[in-house]
């Protein structure tokens, strides 16, 4: 095995299944994730030496599956193709529809900062180097993404349920 990329199988194994499905969640896609995380990691795996010495490898290749993602969007400069389309979207493991929806309904920007702190459990700091924005916009982001899935979760909220 070539030094430099030493330990790259077992960053994949580790990350590449809760990668793909953050990233899926934040751009609404199962397919784009999968595509966007698998040339992230394959530019990984190029750059092993450096990306290993990242304080967070991960947060990279999540940064690199989203720029990759909002990319190809933005070349299309339509709607996605079929195959692209949420009919064969399966972003994550939510069982409640209105979750997935109320997700859905924020901009990406703030999609992303709720699935990194969230889902990916990554701290403030690592959620804005990997989105390439200062802890500022993290925390901004993250409060405005809360206040508006608190108001289209509230139904959700056992105190509401009993009044």
């Amino acid at each position: 095995m070539n030094s430099t990329r030493a330990g790259f199988d077992e960053f994949w194994v580790r990350n590449r299944d809760r990668l793909c499905r953050a990233l899926a969640l934040t751009v609404g896609d199962a397919q784009l994730a999968t595509d966007a995380i698998d040339e992230a990691m394959a530019r990984a795996y190029q750059r092993w030496a450096h990306v290993s010495s990242l304080e967070a490898p991960a947060g990279w290749v999540f940064r690199v599956g989203l720029n990759w993602s909002r990319s190809l969007l933005r070349r299309a400069r339509r709607q996605p193709p079929a195959w692209l389309s949420p009919a064969f979207a399966q972003p994550a493991e939510i069982t409640e529809p209105s979750i997935d929806a109320a997700l859905a309904a924020l901009p990406i920007d703030q999609r992303a900062v709720v699935v990194c702190r969230h889902l990916l459990q990554m701290s403030e700091a690592d959620t804005a180097a990997a989105l390439g924005v200062p802890p500022g916009t993290v925390k901004s982001r993250l409060s405005r993404a809360t206040s508006k899935l608190t108001e289209s979760l509230a139904h959700l909220d056992p105190k509401e349920v009993q009044r």
